[in-house]
């Protein structure tokens, strides 16, 4: 099979153009093995969508599907712009709904949509805790100090919960720093861009940033969160790294 390895401000992807839906959970966990297959955060299936410019199927590095990524979506959009020749503003369909995308160069911008919901905070271990749907599920805390994130901590709450877990740090009114341990890939990532998402939206709805926002996360690059017309928008460059043949035994 023909794929191509994306990297998108922290979280890396393997991309291909499929020819119909299906289960490919197997796949997926094969394809992100970082050993035994090509390796990555999550694998991207580009389908064609008789109204839109696509729809895709996302799987998480463990072989579980989302229905959203945010950094994803944007490497999606440049696959699809850059490599199947489409326009520069596209369309398509996710589990979350749809996203518009546009594409300048490297640079993509998407919209994550409406936030889904957001819950009462509450305490855990005398930290307050909130969560929010960005597209996925994501708890967010907002700490002094980003190096307080704890991976044990957030992996005990991301089971609990069946969230992401965020800590984000406000630097200032206009940057914000963000720490992610993800599901599916079970980890912490450089990256998270439904995480960033959750983490500006809720600092936004407590007046603690601006409507537009840099979003620093592990990987420690700058990205561009902005809050217009009741939906997130998200910026950052997006790179392909390489493309390839994988022969499946």
């Amino acid at each position: 099979m023909k794929f191509y390895k994306y990297y998108a401000s922290g979280n890396d992807f393997i991309i291909f153009n499929a020819d119909q839906k299906g289960d490919k959970s197997i796949l997926a966990k094969t394809l992100c093995n970082r050993y035994e297959g090509i390796g990555a955060d999550g694998m991207i299936a580009i389908l064609k969508h008789d109204e839109l410019d696509f729809e895709w199927e996302f799987y998480n590095n463990d072989g579980s599907k989302a229905d959203m990524c945010g950094n994803g979506a944007r490497a999606a959009a440049h696959f699809v712009h850059h490599f199947n020749h489409q326009k520069e503003n596209i369309n398509f369909l996710t589990g979350a709904g749809i996203i518009k995308a546009q594409i300048k160069n490297d640079i993509v911008s998407i919209n994550l949509g409406k936030i889904k919901y957001i819950k009462e905070p509450f305490i855990f271990e005398n930290k307050l805790w909130q969560e929010c749907d960005s597209g996925v599920p994501h708890l967010v805390h907002f700490c002094d100090d980003i190096n307080q994130f704890d991976i044990q901590k957030a992996k005990f709450l991301r089971d609990k919960y069946n969230a992401n877990v965020n800590y984000a740090q406000i630097i200032d009114k206009s940057t914000i720093k963000v720490r992610t341990f993800e599901r599916g890939v079970e980890n912490e990532t450089l990256a998270c861009g439904t995480g960033m998402g959750a983490c500006f939206y809720l600092a936004f709805l407590k007046s603690l940033v601006y409507n537009e926002v840099k979003i620093i996360p592990k990987s420690d690059e700058e990205l561009i969160f902005s809050f217009k017309d009741d939906e997130i928008f998200f910026q950052g460059k997006v790179r392909c790294c390489f493309e390839a043949n994988y022969y499946l035994l």
